[in-house]
């Protein structure tokens, strides 16, 4: 699907509501298109711990506009089905990140007390 819009459309068909019952999170999956244009943002939210932070984001649950209460997870998993047909573990995200060397490179950090005392690293 190509618009958080339509996902909320196939939310209504499935539970029932109106579009803006389910807008917020389905615009919650897709923000990170903001960063990268491409399916690529799916990689910090297309997966199983992204269902999981959702449900942190906006309860376990909706109350829907008919009184319906429906899971946030299945929600979050429907979204993820219609985008990339399984829901996918952040380590499958992972193990396709091309490493680069300055990806591993870190600096030591030497704190050097003002007062002459010894060093905190």
């Amino acid at each position: 699907m190509a618009h958080p819009y339509h996902h909320a459309l196939s939310s209504v068909k499935k539970w029932g509501g109106t579009v803006n019952d389910y807008l917020p999170l389905h615009q919650w999956f897709d923000e990170s298109k903001m960063l990268t244009a491409d399916f690529r943002h799916r990689a910090l939210r297309h997966h199983s711990e992204g269902i999981f932070m959702a449900e942190r984001f906006f309860s376990a649950t909706l109350a829907v506009s008919t009184g319906r209460i429906v899971p946030v997870r299945l929600v979050g998993e429907q979204h993820l089905l219609e985008d990339i047909g399984f829901i996918p573990g952040f380590a499958d995200w992972a193990k396709s990140i091309r490493p680069e060397a300055w990806m591993g490179r870190a600096r030591q950090l030497h704190i050097e007390p003002e007062d002459g005392g010894a060093a905190v690293v």
